[in-house]
């Protein structure tokens, strides 16, 4: 197998949500309302960048040099929960958050409360003392990457709506949320991109470099992101508009108007 790492423990979870999917996907095609090509690609590509990070070269690689470890991070924390998220839809989720803990759960999907957690997380496992006790320990390495993962799965389900979120979170208000989140993971990218000194001492033999490098990674990663999210809340802004203008010209009543827009329900308002 060379490089790859293939640890049963870690595909368990992986090949369990890709038979879960699978399966509701197919009740959901056979009940007539079928999962769209689209859906299902996206989720797939999740799947795959989960197996990228945890099994592929660079995980081993990761352990050696901090830019790969911060590649490694991005896909857990923030490529493969955003491909995931926007593969699943309400259908796909009805019988998960039927379950009482999972319900319970849904106060994380909160922009005021996913916000703040995934700025304490990404901060948090950047400290040196906590970065470097999940290098020399497997269970906290362990620990970290799903607290990447899990976090990464709160930022963007507001923002991907995978669960409802409140009245006032338009596509405006998304737009903002996703301006902090870069802003926080463009201040830490500048600090690795431009210090002098080795933050990390299990990478001091890859030297200032490397450190550089990944602050390079997570600064054009999170361009790239921000540039098709942006893109995407920006052409939804303006369809939006052209939805709500055309139903106020028919008389609808403007509270209805803006409720319909705001949940993709403009087509139901007669």
């Amino acid at each position: 197998m060379g490089d790859w790492t293939v640890d049963p423990l870690q595909l368990a979870p992986v090949v369990l949500v890709a038979v879960a999917y699978a399966l509701r996907a197919r009740t959901l095609a056979r009940r007539g309302a079928p999962v769209s090509r689209g859906r299902v690609s996206l989720f797939a590509l999740g799947l795959l960048l989960l197996l990228a990070a945890i099994v592929s070269p660079v995980a081993l690689l990761g352990e050696e040099r901090f830019s790969f470890h911060m590649l490694q991070h991005l896909l857990l924390g923030d490529l493969a929960p955003l491909a995931l998220l926007a593969g699943l839809t309400g259908p796909l989720l009805r019988p998960l958050l039927r379950l009482p803990p999972v319900h319970a759960l849904r106060v994380l999907a909160h922009p005021l409360v996913a916000l703040p957690l995934w700025v304490a997380n990404i901060v948090l496992w950047h400290l040196p003392f906590a970065y470097e006790a999940a290098i020399r320990h497997d269970l906290v390495h362990a620990l970290e990457h799903v607290s990447f993962f899990t976090a990464g799965v709160v930022m963007w389900m507001p923002v991907l709506e995978t669960l409802p979120a409140p009245a006032w979170f338009g596509s405006g208000a998304k737009l903002a949320y996703i301006v902090v989140v870069r802003l926080v993971s463009t201040l830490i990218a500048n600090v690795f991109l431009w210090s002098g000194e080795i933050f990390y001492a299990p990478y001091t033999d890859v030297g200032l470099s490397d450190q550089a490098a990944a602050g390079a990674i997570l600064l054009v990663e999170g361009s790239l992101v921000t540039f098709a999210a942006f893109a995407w809340l920006f052409l939804r802004l303006f369809a939006e508009g052209e939805r709500r203008q055309e139903l106020l010209e028919r008389g609808t009543d403007p509270r209805t108007v803006e409720r319909a827009v705001r949940f993709g329900r403009a087509d139901d308002v007669s």
